[in-house]
């Protein structure tokens, strides 16, 4: 046993050999240097400027919000926004409504 734990199923039951690791419940296997490194999930924008929690992000395509009639606009700013897990990374304001965004739809305002 080791104080490893697998990305995919978090269990603790990690072989390890000299270039991976392996997971021994599901069979998932990772190289050290992925371990090594950051854990850190690094968000980027439309184009490739990282985004940190308060940041202003501007949309730049319109986009309509399902479940809605509102559509929100090409060059509309956001309220600082807070970086999430899931499919939408972004969490925001725009408009007065809260929102989940996909970081491929904004840019980051300098």
């Amino acid at each position: 046993m080791s104080d490893l734990t697998c990305p995919m199923c978090t269990m603790n039951e990690i072989l390890d050999f000299p270039e991976k690791y392996e997971c021994m419940t599901c069979g998932h296997e990772w190289d050290k240097e992925e371990e090594e490194g950051s854990t850190e999930r690094v968000v980027k924008d439309a184009f490739g400027n990282v985004l940190e929690n308060g940041d202003i992000v501007q949309m730049i395509k319109d986009l309509k919000l399902k479940g809605t009639s509102k559509t929100l606009k090409s060059g509309m700013k956001s309220k600082p926004i807070r970086l999430v897990d899931g499919d939408h990374e972004i969490s925001c304001k725009m408009d007065g409504v809260a929102i989940g965004l996909k970081a491929q739809f904004v840019k980051k305002v300098q």
